[in-house]
């Protein structure tokens, strides 16, 4: 027997059986944190996995089989020039405008089919931090200093984030691009402008779906808004015609799995969900068990939701438990944040960054979060640092980051993301103080 190993379970299971003697369960406070953590899950659950991780989940599952690991090592990878696989992450993710757990699925599938550490690194970060909407509000809300502070920042991270991630696991990455360069992916199946424009129609559905309400009723903003829903449809009914043209399905049977939803659409007008959920039943029974690529795209479509759901829903549980949901506390008070991030002092931008990192900000949330924290005395570097660092990063998007890239990896890019929104706060703070 293993006594060491042994007595790590032991130690493990004697904490574990303290904890359940010693939980506060009769404590107001940890009543009302358990209860946020549950409103927190059935608010994501409501209003993220439907919208944004289910079309996200089957993106990264056409890519991992649709394109060609030589377009992603092409323009991603790491021979890629340097200014191209950059730049093409960094547009990706301004493009996507989603958050910090709809990028992971994305991530996961650019990763795995060859994109070098750095430019995968690059547009895990773009895609929730470089958001044109929530620049622009937080411009127009907290000022128009911190909004082209946020931008110029959020564009910057990106860039030296990847090329520091890169620059510290070369080697091991070398290893792992020679395996994949290897691999012998057969001729495409057809041209790259079909799968292209298939990828761009799913795009478009995730991005219509998830378009936000503008706080003014006026402007191009708020036109698209009005007309997300039957944006979507069109996109929708689009990417069924190319999987019968393209993909080898039947017309009659994608009519037949496309009915449903168009029924649906035509009569409950006001309730898009509900014609969107049948969407994504029938397009997953129309693919399932095929044996063909449109099943293998279901297959790695499932195997990412199997991979990044739990993770993401023990994530959002922690996190609500602990830090609560937009004005209202978790088992922290949020006194205790509004004191540490008065001034700006290395300390006050070290915890908001390091705060932000751990809190789970919807797209757009975090605007007036800090409108309520800066009103409380909350200095401009920790607010500009919180802005860095939130968005981009999460509990829940770390556990995922981790089961694909590995701890020290995942250390290695939060730990960026915190110092260099902590010391661009602080430069901040001293500008404009």
């Amino acid at each position: 027997m293993d006594w060491k190993k042994e007595g790590r379970i032991l130690a493990w299971l004697v904490l574990g059986f303290l904890a359940c003697w010693w939980l506060p369960v009769d404590a107001p406070r940890f009543q009302g944190a358990v209860l946020e953590a549950l409103h927190l899950v059935r608010w994501y659950a409501r209003e993220h996995v439907l919208l944004c991780l289910v079309p996200a989940f089957f993106i990264a599952g056409a890519i991992a089989v649709f394109v060609g690991q030589g377009s992603v090592m092409r323009y991603l990878g790491p021979r890629a020039p340097r200014a191209l696989a950059y730049g093409v992450a960094s547009v990706s993710g301004t493009i996507l405008a989603v958050c910090s757990c709809t990028v992971l699925p994305l991530f996961a599938g650019i990763y795995r089919m060859g994109a070098g550490l750095g430019p995968a690194c690059a547009f895990l970060y773009s895609g929730p931090a470089i958001n044109v909407l929530a620049i622009v509000l937080t411009a127009r809300v907290l000022g128009l200093k911190l909004g082209i502070a946020r931008a110029v920042g959020a564009v910057v991270f990106s860039v030296v984030v990847g090329l520091a991630m890169e620059l510290l696991f070369r080697h091991e990455e070398q290893e792992r691009i020679e395996a994949i360069a290897a691999a012998d992916e057969g001729e495409p199946a057809r041209p790259l402008w079909q799968n292209a424009l298939f990828l761009a129609d799913m795009v478009a559905i995730l991005v219509f779906a998830n378009w936000g309400k503008p706080d003014r009723p006026e402007g191009a903003w708020h036109l698209v808004w009005e007309w997300k829903w039957p944006i979507t449809g069109l996109a929708a009914l689009g990417l069924a015609a190319m999987l019968a043209a393209w993909f080898g399905i039947r017309w009659w049977k994608v009519a037949l799995a496309t009915a449903p939803a168009v029924g649906l659409a035509v009569a409950f007008p006001g309730r898009p969900m509900v014609p969107f959920v049948a969407g994504v039943i029938g397009l997953s029974v129309l693919i399932a068990g095929r044996r063909d690529e449109t099943g293998t795209w279901f297959e790695q479509s499932w195997g990412f939701a199997k991979q990044i759901l739990p993770l993401l829903a023990a994530g959002v549980l922690v996190a609500g438990l602990l830090l609560g949901r937009p004005g209202h506390e978790g088992l922290i008070p949020s006194a205790w944040v509004s004191s540490a991030v008065g001034g700006n002092s290395l300390g006050a931008n070290l915890f908001a960054a390091v705060s932000g990192a751990f809190m789970y900000f919807a797209t757009l949330t975090e605007v007036p979060i800090l409108e309520g924290l800066l009103g409380n005395g909350m200095g401009q570097g920790p607010a500009l640092a919180l802005l860095l660092a939130g968005p981009a990063l999460s509990l829940p998007n770390m556990l995922v980051i981790r089961s694909v890239l590995g701890t020290k990896k995942t250390v290695a890019y939060v730990t960026l993301v915190v110092i260099l929104a902590t010391a661009t706060g602080m430069l901040y703070g001293a500008l404009v103080g």
